[in-house]
């Protein structure tokens, strides 16, 4: 399913550097082999993906990586990738797509549109993954998530058919809608995967969040806009001095908040997660 050459730190490798060598995966099996050193992961000892996480003292070594943490007898194990950017990103994906391939969750989609709650159902279904997206196939319809539109995330349990069960929480922008989605899924282990790879956007534009520092007045912008649906005209917007709004609206364009839309200024996808991170620390 895969085979590039990378650089790799793992357990049988000599030293902390990391090494060159072969990845190859299989439906069964991670392999790296790297000179004299050959590292086997059987596919169902695999209980974590870290993208772009590497432990502090490595960090000299690399820069795109992919961190596998799997269970090697009794105890537990990482091996460090490092690639080619290209290579990394379909082997990431491939990776993903096997490790989920047989799993069967059940989804509540949507459970609520904006702010209101709808009656939505439980319905189960299977987990295929593509690049920048995941599908869950039911029975009788089919939910395709586009990963650069997931705005929040969180994790919780509910009860189906009696049994609680971990859950995945979030919500995404379809169609300038905020949708939530609920996952219910059967185990810890495939729901911790699961919640990578549905976080595998999500968190670089977090981390893009953290660098963004507004004036309480931008907020209270930014939370009108959203309460009116992800877009308003700026006569909707303007609670006090027209020209100090005028200002804090050119400062959320710079910052990436706010784009200028047909019906006036339009949250973008990190304007909706600056709100949706705030009305969070205020419910808490």
């Amino acid at each position: 399913m895969a085979d590039f050459v990378a650089r790799a730190v793992t357990p049988e490798t000599d030293g902390e550097e990391p090494v060159s060598g072969r990845v190859l995966l299989s439906r069964r099996r991670l392999v790296i082999a790297t000179g004299a050193a050959r590292t086997t992961i059987p596919l169902g000892s695999v209980f974590d993906v870290a993208i772009g996480t590497v432990p502090g003292d490595l960090r000299a070594f690399f820069s795109d990586s992919v961190t596998v943490a799997y269970e090697r007898g009794d105890a537990r194990a990482t091996a460090l990738i490092e690639g080619d950017p290209e290579d990394l990103d379909r082997f990431v994906t491939l990776l993903f797509a096997t490790l989920l391939a047989e799993v069967t969750v059940t989804v509540r989609h949507p459970a609520a549109i904006g702010g209101r709650v709808v009656d939505g159902t439980d319905r189960p279904a299977t987990v295929s993954v593509a690049t920048g997206s995941i599908t869950f196939d039911g029975r009788d319809r089919s939910t395709t998530v586009d990963l650069s539109a997931v705005v929040d995330y969180d994790r919780t349990t509910r009860t189906v058919d009696g049994v609680r069960r971990p859950a995945i929480v979030f919500r995404h922008v379809p169609e300038r809608r905020t949708v939530t989605s609920v996952v219910t899924v059967p185990e810890p282990r495939p729901m911790t995967i699961l919640g990578r790879y549905l976080r595998r956007e999500y968190t670089a534009v977090l981390e893009d969040l953290d660098d963004v520092r507004l004036p309480p007045e931008a907020l209270e912008i930014l939370v009108s806009i959203h309460a009116a649906g992800g877009s308003a005209p700026l006569s909707a917007i303007v609670t006090g001095d027209a020209s100090r709004t005028t200002m804090l609206l050119d400062e959320l364009r710079e910052d990436g908040l706010v784009v200028d839309g047909e019906a006036g200024p339009t949250l973008t996808r990190l304007g909706t997660m600056a709100v949706t991170s705030r009305l969070e620390r205020v419910n808490t």
